[in-house]
This record gives structure tokens, C-alpha cells and sequence, in this order.
């Protein structure tokens, strides 16, 4: 559960959206998928896409997209996606471009953008 909320905090930091409001819906996804992995115990290998889709989605309700594509400069913004969405070793894609852009936690090397509606 660390290992996931630092992953997504390293990419909320990476795209200059990791206000308190927002570290709180990262808080609030942990609390959500701590019940879950005691749940399903095997799934702990999946947390950290998990919760960067639980971001995503509260983020996209109360902001806007994010994290914005750093591949794709023409055309209108887009979020990348999270895959697998139920596996281990997450990662950010562009559906747009067919690309891989970065594992999750590792935005900053991808320049990922702010959330825009």
C-alpha cells in the first residue's frame, strides 16, 4: 500500500497536481483498496494501477483529465490510461498514439501535464 501511494503521489508531483485536496483522494483510494487486497489477498501486485485509476477518475469528476498526454502535441489534450487495469506492473499509455509513455511513478520522466477540461 506505500509502495502504491508513493507511485502515484512520484506522478501527481511529476504533473504539478499534488495539492492537499488531491493527496487526500489518494488517501482516500488507499483506505478503499487496503479493504480490497484483505479481501483478495493475491491482488496486492495490482494496487498500485489501482489506485492510479481511482485518482484518475477523481480527478477527471473534480478537475479535469489528467495526466494529460506528453506525446501528442497536436490535436485536442487527452489523458493517458493505466494497463493493464487489473495486473501487475502498471504503466501510462496513449491509445491515441499506441505508445507506452511511462510506468506508473515514473511521469516525471515523461513530462506528464496538469488536469484540463
Amino acid at each position: 500500500m506505500h509502495a502504491a501511494r508513493a507511485l502515484v503521489l512520484a506522478d501527481l508531483v511529476a504533473g504539478e497536481v499534488a495539492d492537499a485536496d488531491v493527496v487526500s483522494l489518494v488517501e482516500e483510494s488507499v483506505v478503499q483498496r487496503r479493504w480490497w487486497v484483505e479481501q483478495w489477498p493475491d491482488g496486492a501486485d495490482f494496487v498500485a494501477g489501482l489506485v492510479a485509476q481511482d485518482v484518475q477518475d477523481a480527478l477527471l469528476e473534480r478537475y479535469g483529465r489528467w495526466p494529460l498526454c506528453p506525446v501528442c502535441g497536436a490535436g485536442d489534450p487527452h489523458a493517458l490510461e493505466v494497463e493493464p487495469e487489473l495486473g501487475p506492473d502498471p504503466h501510462w499509455v496513449c491509445h491515441k498514439a499506441g505508445v507506452k509513455v511511462a510506468s506508473v511513478g515514473a511521469l516525471g520522466s515523461a513530462a506528464g501535464g496538469a488536469p484540463s477540461s
